[in-house]
């Protein structure tokens, strides 16, 4: 079993209720980080964007809980909405942008975690 001392809580409620919004950026909040996977929420107020970039050895779901942005994996873009995911493999170039007038909350499960990939 992996060690549990990582994660503040085992079960979480109302995950979009733990979503940090900024004025200037893209804000990130951890969720769970284990051994082996990583979730955290990206947050964005309209008009912001996680630019595009590449995790080598890391693959990345993106899972839409609210609000609905342009999610865009390789040379494929599309508008996704909350209940809708997008996978991005490592050595892909992704990104999301908040296209839209309401905020846009997207999961990011990371396998490995940040911690444990090569190079750091």
């Amino acid at each position: 079993m992996g060690r549990v001392d990582k994660v503040a809580d085992m079960f979480l409620n109302k995950v979009s209720s733990l979503a940090k919004f900024a004025p200037d950026k893209m804000s990130k909040s951890t969720l769970a980080q284990g051994d082996f996977l990583f979730a955290g929420l990206n947050s964005f107020e309209p008009g912001q964007e996680h630019a595009p970039h590449i995790h080598e050895g890391q693959d990345k779901l993106y899972i839409v809980i609210e609000g609905s942005g342009v999610i865009r994996i390789g040379d494929q873009a599309e508008l996704l909405q909350a209940g809708d995911a997008a996978f991005a493999p490592a050595g892909v170039v992704h990104s999301i942008r908040n296209s839209e007038p309401e905020r846009l909350v997207v999961m990011a499960v990371l396998g490995p975690p940040p911690h444990n990939r090569a190079g750091g």
